[in-house]
């Protein structure tokens, strides 16, 4: 297995790691807990870039790197409804990620059934970003609550508070994004579920 297949496909022991630390209540686990994820989404862009410089670009590398973006956002927006850094109200947008996520998975399994692999829309590149950024702007209102205002020995709950709603506003945008982006597929795809996919 080469080795930008090898790094999309360690964002899955990172979601169970991430997760884990979740239940550790320790000062600095919320640091961590950032850290790693924003390596994670590093990896998002990194992995393509190894292999398109190393010219290790395989249409297996394409699949895992969509599977691997799927299996860690979608866990990662679950954690944080269960551990309530997104407020309840927010299950019904996660809940319509979820079901975008299978759908368009499902059109790339049976498109890949074919020998056809379905390319990255502009558009699903974008709501992949912005769940990462909505989802490390949350993560990093923890890390103001829970970490800087005890090593600074200040109180930054304010800030906190216009951290975490920014990434709430993110949330709702990458979630609208996410459905559009979804749409855009299924107007454009959606032939190979109908099996009219000679056009």
């Amino acid at each position: 297995m080469k080795l930008p297949t090898l790094l999309t496909l360690s964002r899955v022991p990172l979601l169970f790691l991430i997760v884990g630390l979740f239940f550790i209540d320790l000062p600095g686990i919320p640091s961590l807990v950032f850290c790693l994820f924003v390596f994670a989404g590093l990896t998002d862009w990194f992995d393509g870039y190894l292999a398109r410089k190393l010219n290790q670009v395989s249409n297996l590398g394409k699949l895992m790197d969509a599977l691997a973006d799927k299996i860690i956002l979608l866990g990662m927006f679950i954690a944080l409804l269960v551990f309530e850094l997104l407020p309840t109200w927010a299950l019904a947008l996660v809940l319509l990620i979820v079901v975008r996520e299978l759908l368009i998975t499902g059109m790339r399994m049976v498109a890949a059934s074919s020998g056809i692999v379905l390319a990255a829309e502009l558009s699903g590149k974008h709501k992949t970003i912005f769940q990462i950024i909505s989802i490390a702007v949350l993560l990093f209102s923890l890390v103001i609550q829970k970490d800087l205002s005890n090593w600074f020995d200040y109180d930054l709950s304010q800030i906190a508070k216009i951290c975490y709603d920014v990434g709430i506003l993110l949330f709702i945008f990458a979630s609208a994004l996410t459905i559009y982006s979804g749409a855009v597929y299924l107007v454009k795809y959606g032939s190979i579920f109908t099996g009219d996919d000679n056009k």
